[in-house]
C-alpha cells in the first residue's frame, strides 16, 4: 500500500463544497490534498438549476413565518451572487427574469417584495426590479398565452456550475494541492485515542493509498452519512435526499434572454424556464428519493415539467426535449429531530464528531464559501491554531485583479478572431471559448493545430482542441466527463453528444485513458 506523506488538512469530495474547502485552504497556506471518487462535479454540483440566487422563494417564506434566520440567508446568498459575477465574469453573467402576475395587487405585491430582494443586496445589487407592461413582456417571451396582462422583472445570477466547480479544484492545485479524481475513500484510520489522522483510498485497480493528514473533512454531498458512519458507526444519520429534474427543450422560448419565474405551482414550488445555450432550461422537481436514484429521472417527473410549459406556452405544438437530467439536493436535518420529521431546513452546517471527522453537510451552491469558511474555522479548532487570512487567489481565466478580468476579454476578442477559422460560427465559438475559458482561451486556440479549431458541432461549436485540452489538463478520463461536464453538450443535446462520443472515446485511447463507458448523465 502506497504512503503519501502528511496533509494539514484532507478534504473528501470534490463537489462544489469539497472544492471550495480545498480552494480556500490552500489561500491560507494550508497543505491540502482532495480526493474525490468519480469525477469533480460530477454529482450534484453540475446538476443545479445554473442560478446565483438569494432565493425569492425563501424571501417570501421568511416574511410569511416571520424567520429571520430565512432573511439572513437570503442577504447571505445575495452578496455570494455579487462575489462570483465579479470573481469569475466569464462563468457568471447577470440573467433577467420575468414573475408573471394576476392584475395591479398582484404586481404591487410582488414588486414591494422584489424591492426588498434588491435591497438586500446593498453593494453588490446587479439592477434594480421594474414592472413590465403587458407588450414588454411579450415582447420577451413572444410565445407566452395570450392571457398574461403583465409582470415584474428582476436581476439574478446565471452560471456554468461544472467549470466552476472544476476552476476552484484547478486553482487550488495549481497553488499546490493534491487532486485526485476516481480515488474513491473505503476506509478511515484511527490512532490510539481514537482520532482519525489518515484515510485509505482504493483505485480501480484495487490498489490501495493511505493518506496521512491532520484533520480530515468530509464534503461528500448527499452521501455524508456514509462518511460519518465510517467515522462512527453508531452516529446519527443526518442527511435526506430530494431529487430535482431538468429538461432542456429544443426550443428558445426565451430569446430577449429573460428568463422566466413561476411563482407557484399547483404543489407550491417555483419552477424555472431559462435561456440555456440557445434553448431553454425548465426546471426543477422536488421529490423525496433514494440516493442510488437521485441521478435518475422519472417519466413522472419529466410529465410535470412539460405539463408546465404547455400551460403556459399553449400554442407552441410539438415540444422536444434535447436533454433531461437530474441532481440530488443534500437537505440536513436537524440533529434534535426524528428522521422521520417533515422539518427539513437548507441552511448548512459543520459538525465535528469525537472522533474529529469534519463534516460539512447541506447548503446550496451560490452559499458555497460561506460554507467552506465555517469548516475552515471548524478545522482551525481542530490544529489548536488560527488560519492566517487569506491571499489574493484568482481563478483559472481571470486576470490577477478580477476587476480587470471583463476589459482584458474584450482586448482578447481581437486575437481569437484572427487566431479561429473564418466559419459561419466564429462568433459563437469565441464567445463559447471565452465563457469557458475566460483569459485563458486565446492562449488555448493558439497551441492548437488549424484542423483542432474547426468547430465539430452547430448545437455547440466545441472543437477538438478544447476535447484534448479537457482529457490533458482538465482531468476528464471518460465520455460524460468531457461532453457533460467539460463541456456542456450532453446537458444541452444527448443525441449530439452521442454522435461526438466516438470521437471522444478516440481521443481519450490516444491520451492514455481509454474508459470505455458510454455517455451516461444518470453518472
Amino acid at each position: 500500500m502506497g504512503d503519501n506523506h502528511c496533509y494539514d488538512l484532507l478534504v473528501i469530495g470534490g463537489g462544489a463544497s469539497g472544492a471550495c474547502v480545498a480552494y480556500e485552504a490552500v489561500s491560507r497556506g494550508l497543505k491540502v490534498a482532495l480526493l474525490e471518487g468519480h469525477d469533480l462535479g460530477g454529482g450534484t454540483s453540475s446538476r443545479s438549476t445554473k442560478l446565483l440566487h438569494g432565493g425569492v422563494r425563501y424571501l417570501e417564506l421568511a416574511f410569511k413565518t416571520a424567520d429571520t434566520a430565512q432573511l439572513r440567508l437570503v442577504r447571505e446568498a445575495l452578496l455570494e451572487r455579487g462575489h462570483w459575477l465579479k470573481q469569475a465574469p466569464f462563468l457568471a453573467h447577470r440573467l433577467e427574469l420575468a414573475l408573471p402576475t394576476d392584475g395591479l395587487i398582484g404586481q404591487l405585491y410582488y414588486r414591494l417584495g422584489l424591492g426588498l430582494y434588491d435591497a438586500l443586496s446593498g453593494r453588490a445589487g446587479i439592477g434594480s426590479s421594474r414592472l413590465l407592461s403587458r407588450s414588454r413582456l411579450h415582447e420577451a417571451l413572444p410565445d407566452l398565452r395570450s392571457d398574461v396582462h403583465g409582470g415584474v422583472a428582476y436581476s439574478d445570477g446565471q452560471f456554468d456550475d461544472a467549470r466552476l466547480n472544476l476552476l476552484m479544484a484547478l486553482t487550488a492545485e495549481r497553488a499546490g494541492a493534491v487532486v485526485r479524481t476516481r480515488t474513491p475513500v473505503v476506509e478511515l484510520e484511527k490512532d490510539s485515542q481514537g482520532r482519525i489522522c489518515a484515510a485509505i483510498s482504493e483505485s480501480a485497480e484495487s490498489q490501495r493509498e493511505r493518506w496521512q493528514a491532520k484533520v480530515v473533512v468530509n464534503a461528500t454531498g448527499i452521501h455524508a452519512d456514509v462518511l460519518r458512519r465510517m467515522a462512527e458507526p453508531d452516529c446519527q444519520e443526518r442527511m435526506l435526499t430530494s431529487r430535482g429534474v431538468h429538461i432542456v427543450l429544443k426550443q428558445s422560448l426565451c430569446p430577449q434572454h429573460i428568463g422566466l419565474l413561476l411563482p407557484s405551482t399547483d404543489d407550491g414550488r417555483v419552477l424555472f424556464m431559462l435561456p440555456f445555450f440557445g434553448r431553454t432550461l425548465v426546471g426543477t422537481t422536488d421529490t423525496p428519493s433514494c440516493q442510488s436514484e437521485a441521478a435518475v429521472p422519472s417519466d413522472q417527473e419529466q410529465s410535470y415539467l412539460l405539463d408546465y410549459v404547455k400551460r403556459w406556452f399553449p400554442d407552441l405544438g410539438s415540444i422536444e426535449i434535447g436533454s433531461c437530467w437530474a441532481g440530488g439536493r443534500p437537505l440536513l436535518m436537524p440533529a434534535d429531530t426524528d428522521m422521520n420529521s417533515s422539518r427539513v431546513v437548507r441552511e448548512h452546517e459543520v459538525e465535528t464528531l469525537p472522533s474529529g471527522l469534519v463534516s460539512v453537510m447541506g447548503g446550496k451552491w451560490t452559499t458555497c464559501r460561506p460554507m467552506a469558511i465555517d469548516t475552515l474555522k471548524a478545522v482551525a479548532k481542530q490544529l489548536d491554531q488560527s488560519l492566517p487570512p487569506s491571499r489574493d487567489l484568482p481563478l483559472i481565466g481571470s486576470a490577477a485583479n478580477p476587476l480587470q478580468t471583463p476589459e482584458r476579454l474584450i482586448s482578447q476578442r481581437s486575437t481569437l478572431q484572427e487566431l479561429l477559422p473564418d466559419s459561419p460560427w466564429q462568433a459563437a465559438q469565441l464567445d463559447h471559448l471565452e465563457s469557458s475559458h475566460g483569459l485563458n482561451a486565446a492562449e488555448l486556440v493558439n497551441s492548437w493545430s488549424a484542423a483542432e479549431r474547426e468547430p465539430l458541432s452547430q448545437v455547440m461549436p466545441i472543437c477538438n482542441g478544447e476535447l484534448r485540452h479537457a482529457i490533458e489538463k482538465e482531468k476528464a478520463r471518460s465520455v460524460t466527463d468531457v461532453l457533460a461536464r467539460r463541456t456542456r453538450l450532453a446537458m444541452v443535446d444527448r443525441d449530439e453528444a452521442q454522435r461526438l462520443t466516438p470521437m471522444v472515446s478516440q481521443l481519450l485511447q490516444q491520451c492514455g485513458h481509454g474508459e470505455s463507458t458510454p455517455l451516461d448523465l444518470n453518472h
